[in-house]
């Protein structure tokens, strides 16, 4: 597959998950959906773009299309929900297949979870396992995959739709009682082992590693760490009442902290090679947040303002507001790239405020050997070459160089 191939095959299963948590809230809201249930679209929201980032620049590499997978997947099982409860439940009728959406509500989660548990923490961030003594974990992580996704394809249970069956549910097997107990049982375990496996080997890959990848493994490794602990509670937590909220809470919060390291990784670290793609998605995110909350701000305080004054306040109050938006976008962009330069970028930043510096020492010094000097420490700071002179030719000895400005 070509990069642009990919690019465009990422951006798409990107988009489609996009779409799907759009639709997924919009029917949520129409069936008095609990809120604290749809937080953790959020965290898919920034999952499928850290994967659609990652898979479109190195498509050979599986680590963001095991991200966009895991989004994808997530975003399935809860529009699946979703759409088959309002056509089902909120009003019969109204929306065509609604009962055989209902199927993914039931499988979908298990792929997505072991996606994100096991095969990330295996392959991040090189895309290759730490050697072959680990090919029987990545064997167990699909095994679990497999039989974990085709049971509960076939579960009878209606809990994840209100009570509605799953329509590809084998009723027989709600006369098993003691299989269905310790597949339900087992299932949890099993992936929990797989997990913590998973971790150890991106662990180990920390502890081996040097340099820049080791700051790269690191960030994601105590994220790992944070999910499989969650991992763990799940299940006590789950069985006590009172505690279902915090079991809520840590879910979507180890979640997202996953997504937020692997994007410090990126950023700070230059993690494949999207550094640049995220800068600028992070500076106009960031910006379009702030100008929205101005704009509305903007109008209703010009709507107060303009009150007293004849004619339709709120008219002018946008043309007001509008004004003020075009006014304030470029210095409110370069005060959000410089934050997040410096942040983020560290000594490129360093590098273009001394470049800036000279420039200015340049329109206004005249002392030839001391802008020399202000030369090579511009060079020293910026490139940090191990050896930096500045040779000048001399205007009374043509052909004959003379040292100005001093060695580094």
């Amino acid at each position: 597959m070509s990069r642009r191939t990919a690019g465009w095959v990422a951006w798409s299963l990107c988009g489609l998950t996009l779409v799907g948590i759009a639709c997924a809230v919009v029917l949520a809201v129409a069936n008095s959906y609990a809120f604290q249930d749809l937080i953790f679209l959020l965290t898919e929201t920034s999952a499928v773009l850290v994967g659609g980032l990652i898979a479109s620049r190195q498509p050979r590499n599986p680590v963001g299309w095991i991200i966009i997978g895991h989004a994808l997947c997530f975003t399935l099982g809860e529009f699946g929900r979703q759409y088959a409860i309002y056509g089902v439940l909120t009003d019969p009728g109204s929306l065509p297949l609604a009962g055989a959406m209902a199927s993914p509500a039931y499988w979908a989660w298990f792929p997505g979870l072991m996606l994100v548990t096991a095969f990330l923490p295996l392959y991040f961030p090189d895309g290759h396992l730490i050697s072959r003594r680990w090919r029987p974990v990545a064997w167990l992580a699909l095994l679990v995959t497999a039989y974990s996704t085709a049971f509960a394809v076939v579960r009878p249970s209606g809990d994840e739709t209100r009570g509605f069956p799953n329509p590809l549910g084998i009723e027989s097997l709600g006369d098993l009682g003691t299989l269905s107990r310790v597949f339900e049982v087992v299932l949890p375990v099993s992936w929990v082992l797989v997990g913590l496996l998973s971790v150890a080997s991106l662990v180990v890959r920390f502890l081996r590693a040097r340099g820049v990848e080791r700051q790269q493994v690191e960030w994601v490794a105590y994220a790992a760490m944070f999910f499989i602990f969650w991992a763990v509670l799940a299940q006590p937590l789950q069985n006590i009442h009172p505690l279902a909220v915090v079991d809520e809470i840590l879910f979507v919060a180890s979640l997202q902290c996953l997504w937020i390291a692997t994007g410090v990784a990126v950023l700070r670290y230059r993690l494949y090679d999207v550094d640049l793609v995220v800068n600028r998605a992070l500076v106009y995110t960031v910006l379009t947040t702030l100008l929205v909350i101005i704009y509305f701000v903007a109008v209703a305080a010009f709507q107060m303002v303009l009150r007293p004054l004849p004619g339709d306040e709120s008219q002018l109050a946008v043309v007001a507001s509008t004004l003020a938006i075009a006014a304030v976008f470029n210095p409110l962009r370069i005060r959000m790239q410089e934050l997040i330069d410096r942040r983020f970028y560290h000594r490129k930043y360093d590098a273009r405020k001394t470049l800036e510096t000279f420039s200015h020492k340049l329109r206004e010094e005249t002392d030839l050997d001391r802008l020399g000097g202000e030369l090579v420490s511009a060079v020293q700071e910026t490139m940090q070459p191990q050896h930096a002179s500045l040779w000048l030719r001399p205007t009374d000895e043509p052909g004959w160089p003379r040292t100005g400005g001093g060695d580094v």
